[in-house]
């Protein structure tokens, strides 16, 4: 067996070294019920003439009802049927197969959807610790909260327990066996030994009433004998577990055919129903239901109590995705069988993991993926050549091929299989934060490059300008770097409050294994939990146990808060840092045993699944929205504080990718930023005018404020909402000179929603949790009022006008950084929509529909165009910008290079260029070299000077792009022209004049020719 193993590996590994492993691009699809399999099958023709290498799907296993992003999974087995069927996904996997397109399907490892339809979820409701599913999440059976012991907390209520109880809001029903607890859309399982408590009620009244010898009261009375004889719902032994999960269904089964076969036994039930579910008015009538659900596994709550309460793990502070424990490997092929089938059978090329940063250990989860990979194709081979009595085999085969395949890529971390899978990860990168060389994977999914390029199209200049108009508009100074800890301060007090609380009550118990550390409070311990979390400037460290050594980064951000921690308190005392530290560092004393160092090692790896959660609510969803200096710069992965990005930088970080990660993604909009790529390159022009910005926000500002309210809490909106709000209209204004009434009214109608959203995730003036209504609608009425013509006709104007002055240069810089994008290192992205304009704001603006047919018959009239007479379209594109078809053709251009030159994009060189002249500040270059292979890209920046002053050709005139000195004698095709040129003497040497280029099409991308 043991040869056949060896065998099969050769096989595998052979066929993946041969694989294309990694795509060159993507175009990502959101599917839902509004847009199907059916749907996204119909466009893979468009996708494959743009010149997309890889679908790029967002997550399709079963989810919520009515889900429209899919990230809420309620069941790994069965595919989304608002979706589509099994049929619709084979046939647009055959389709992306026939086309030459992969796909990349995005997978939520992290958590699931609990609201409705999740029946791991229920099982677990049903019968506490001792469900079968009850490993599968994180749920703490153990909390500080001693009425929680062996219980989930389900705050789900919209009052108090009390009084929705005595409402009469909560209803018992019966159905086929089964008793069922009802809440509004809430569906909850009875736990099964309580259906006891419901048919012994008045059960004299059907003795006397059936009589004793009645072959359905004995058997009743055999099934409340079971039910007693039924395993207790705290019971964790295997074997019992087992017997409660299959005893409590043949219950069931018997209950249900016995009540369905006697109408008197029937009326029984319902009546005893009618009377657990009370009488409203009458108090005492709902005691029997209250006794009833506090001896069920959960804990009915009212909404607000989720944040200091609930026992189990979420998604952030989300009550309605709860964690999965993937580090289980049961859990993980739960929660993957699916998925590794659509890779066996090669409909699935790679993966986009969700959330990487909630996971236990990210670390051990990569390499799980990529060994089951391996393990599935060779699966796939060995199932082909099967012979009778095979089956029986492949257990002894499977694990000699796991055993070798841990040999192979623990011996030699560079080896291909240790990345045969394609695998990017959504990981946010603060400061200096960066992927683990341990991780198994390709890279991100490009946050980190999104804000890189859109900073390069913001001019450094305007910083001080900028900062003291928006400083003097939203009334006084603020401390970006404080907002943020004040900030985090307030999501660990309000909403996530209890996984606060477990881990200090966990250090406690850490603190009192030692007797030098058993003074340690259980308070001074929360406190520099809280402080520790509060100041950790990155969103997480990456301990796990297994490692010789520790990240040299993580070490560093560990050291570096703590001290920044004994500093803001001086009050306390520096050993309860000291011993935290040491916790995290695994700096364990010597006398400290195995198990206790298990236990340490644990609070370091849960504590590590709450720093991240805590700084993207804190950061993301809470200071973006309030510290709204250049909106632009708030975006996910973004540092505002930071005031753009240096070409340098910029050229460095795109070297780094080059050899260390080259199949990172690199993207500019998704479905979680801020702002579209279209709107961030619009309102970076603000830093081009600063002073003529800080005159139109006071003209606005007197314009507005007649419908500013004045509530006792202050005006509403504050300057700071008003100030966000003239920016968003700025940037989303839609293109062109006259906007259509319909799109006016839907522009007024999307910035007013959002604006609600925004007020909320900033948390200042009224919130989610503690919604301020008279804030909300006096910010809705200022909206209303400014798009308002008959009020506000005089702002509109004016912003219009300006939005039409700075126009045009948004649309070069959004040209810039999409060819930066697309000629980077890197697999380059695009949202969908995003081929042409698009001026969306964040979720769930940026979801709406597409209009697919309008891009293909674009596309097809461009490829027509460019074939009869290319200069003559680029002069046509570069006149006329406003209806984004100059967008399209450089996206489709590009892509296309991208499918040309996949060697070079895949793994070819990259050197920065530098430029010379009158204005080399002001246009950023590179060349990608592989073999006799030459690209050349330049785009311009900080345009608007120059569009109002006689154009680009005569503002770039004398401005040379240096190339290398061996580029001198080639000839470079201009890939959107068509035309060709030579490098000439300029300033600096061998080079490229910028001014001919830009006088043909607004950004160069250039080939080698060797015509």
């Amino acid at each position: 067996m043991e040869a056949r193993a060896d065998d099969l590996f050769q096989q595998v590994q052979r066929e993946l070294q041969s694989r294309r492993v990694t795509p060159l691009s993507t175009y990502r699809m959101q599917l839902h019920q509004g847009f199907t399999f059916q749907q996204a099958k119909a466009l893979v023709p468009y996708l494959a003439k743009l010149g997309v290498s890889d679908f790029y799907a967002s997550p399709y296993l079963k989810a919520t009802p009515g889900s429209t992003h899919g990230y809420d999974c309620v069941d790994h087995q069965r595919l989304n049927p608002e979706v589509g069927t099994p049929e619709d996904h084979a046939a647009l996997c055959d389709a992306l197969r026939e086309h030459g397109l992969g796909q990349v399907l995005d997978v939520v490892p992290n958590h699931m959807g609990i609201e409705r339809d999740n029946r791991l979820w229920l099982d677990v409701l049903e019968n506490g610790p001792s469900s079968v599913y009850a490993k599968f999440f994180d749920v703490d059976w153990r909390p500080v909260k001693d009425e929680l012991a062996d219980k989930v907390l389900l705050p789900i209520l919209g009052d108090q327990y009390g009084i929705v109880l005595e409402r009469g809001e909560l209803k018992l029903s019966y159905d086929s066996g089964a008793f069922h607890l009802h809440y509004y859309d809430h569906r909850l399982p009875v736990a099964p030994r309580q259906y006891a408590t419901i048919l012994k009620h008045g059960l004299e009244r059907l003795e006397k009433q059936l009589g004793a010898e009645s072959p359905h009261l004995v058997e009743l009375l055999s099934i409340l004998t079971a039910l007693d004889h039924l395993p207790l719902r705290t019971e964790v032994d295997a074997a019992k577990v087992t017997e409660r999960h299959r005893e409590k269904e043949v219950i069931k089964r018997r209950l249900g055919a016995v009540v369905a076969d006697s109408a008197e036994l029937a009326a029984y039930v319902e009546e005893n129903l009618r009377v657990f579910n009370g009488t409203p008015g009458n108090v005492r009538s709902f005691d029997l239901l209250d006794t009833l659900l506090q001896n069920c596994s959960y804990r009915l709550a009212h909404w607000r109590v989720a944040g200091e309460e609930i026992n189990y793990r979420r998604f952030f502070d989300i009550n309605g995705l709860a964690a999965i424990r993937v580090e289980d490997p049961d859990v993980f092929l739960e929660a993957h069988q699916r998925i590794f089938e659509w890779l066996r059978e090669g409909r699935v090329t790679g993966l986009r993991i969700d959330h990487p940063d909630g996971l236990f250990d990210p670390t051990a989860y990569f390499l799980d993926l990529q060994e089951r990979f391996f393990v599935e194709r060779a699966r796939a081979r060995f199932d082909a050549g099967k012979k009778e009595g095979d089956d029986a085999r492949w257990p002894e085969v499977e694990a000699l091929l796991r055993a070798k395949w841990r040999r192979e890529v623990m011996d030699a971390p560079d080896s291909p299989l240790r990345k045969a899978l394609f695998v990017a990860v959504e990981k946010i990168q603060g400061g200096r934060e960066r992927i683990p060389e341990s991780w198994a994977v390709h890279g991100t999914t490009g946050y980190r490059f999104a804000n890189a390029v859109s900073g390069l199209f913001v001019h450094p200049a305007a910083e001080a300008h900028l900062t003291e108009t928006y400083e003097r508009f939203a009334g006084g100074t603020q401390d970006f770097a404080e907002l943020v800890y004040q900030k985090k301060l307030l999501i660990m007090r309000v909403s996530m409050a209890s996984e606060i609380n477990v881990l200090a009550h966990e250090l406690n118990r850490i603190s009192e294994m030692n007797r030098r550390t058993r003074d340690f409070t259980l308070n001074s311990l929360r406190r520099a939990l809280v402080e520790f979390i509060a100041l950790f400037p990155v969103y997480r460290t990456y301990v796990d146990g297994w490692r010789a050594e520790l990240d040299v980064r993580d070490v560093q951000y560990i050291e570096w808060t703590l001290q920044r921690a004994k500093e803001r308190n001086t009050t306390t005392n520096a050993s309860i840092f000291d011993f935290l530290r040491d916790i995290l560092l695994g700096r364990y004393p010597e006398h400290v045993g195995d198990d206790e160092k298990a236990v340490m090692l644990r609070f370091a790896m849960k504590l590590q699944q709450v720093t991240g959660p805590v700084m993207a609510k804190g950061l993301e969803d809470t200071v973006f929205y309030i510290y709204n200096r250049l909106v632009s710069l708030n975006e996910v992965g973004g540092e505002p504080e930071h005031f753009g990005m240096r070409a340098t930088t910029f050229h460095l970080r795109n070297q780094e990718r080059a050899e260390r990660w080259p199949a990172s993604m690199l993207t500019s909009s998704t479905h979680d930023t801020k702002r579209s790529e279209d709107v961030r390159a619009r309102i970076n022009v603000l830093t081009e005018l600063p002073e003529v910005w800080r005159e139109q926000v006071r003209a606005w500002a007197d314009l507005t404020r007649p419908f500013v309210s004045h509530l006792p809490t202050g005006p509403a909106p504050s300057s700071n909402d008003v100030y966000l709000f003239f920016q968003t209209v700025v940037g989303a204004w839609p293109m062109g000179e006259e906007v259509p009434l319909a799109e006016f009214k839907e522009f007024h109608r999307r910035v007013r929603e959002y604006m609600g959203k925004a007020i909320k995730e900033a948390k200042v003036r009224t919130s989610w949790t503690n919604p301020d209504g008279a804030y909300d609608d006096a910010v809705a009425q200022f909206v209303d009022a400014c798009f308002d013509p008959a009020k506000g006709q005089a702002f509109l104007d004016g912003v219009k006008a300006f939005k039409r002055r700075i126009e045009r240069a948004g649309q070069h810089n959004a040209l810039g950084q999409l060819l930066l994008k697309l000629a980077s290192p890197g697999v380059a992205d695009t949202y969908q929509g995003c081929e042409l304009w698009d001026l969306s704001l964040v979720d769930p603006d940026n979801r709406r529909p597409v209009d697919y047919a309008l891009r293909e018959r674009l596309l097809t009239a461009l490829d027509d165009a460019a074939a009869k007479d290319r200069p003559a379209l680029c002069a046509r594109l570069t006149r006329d910008m406003d209806d984004g078809q100059v967008k399209l053709f450089v996206l489709a251009e590009s892509l296309r290079l991208r499918q040309k030159y996949a060697d070079l994009f895949r793994g070819g060189g990259y050197e920065a260029l530098e430029l010379s002249g009158p204005r080399s500040p002001a246009a950023v270059g590179f060349a990608r070299t592989h073999g006799d292979s030459v690209l050349i890209a330049c785009a311009p920046r900080y345009t608007l000077e120059a569009l109002e002053s006689g154009g680009l050709a005569q503002a770039y005139d004398g401005t040379f792009l240096n190339l290398p000195e061996a580029y001198a004698g080639m000839m470079f095709r201009n890939v959107f022209t068509g035309n060709t040129v030579r490098p000439q003497q300029g300033p600096g040497g061998v080079g490229l004049a910028l001014g001919p280029l830009l006088a043909e099409f607004p950004v160069v991308l250039l080939e080698r020719s060797t015509g």
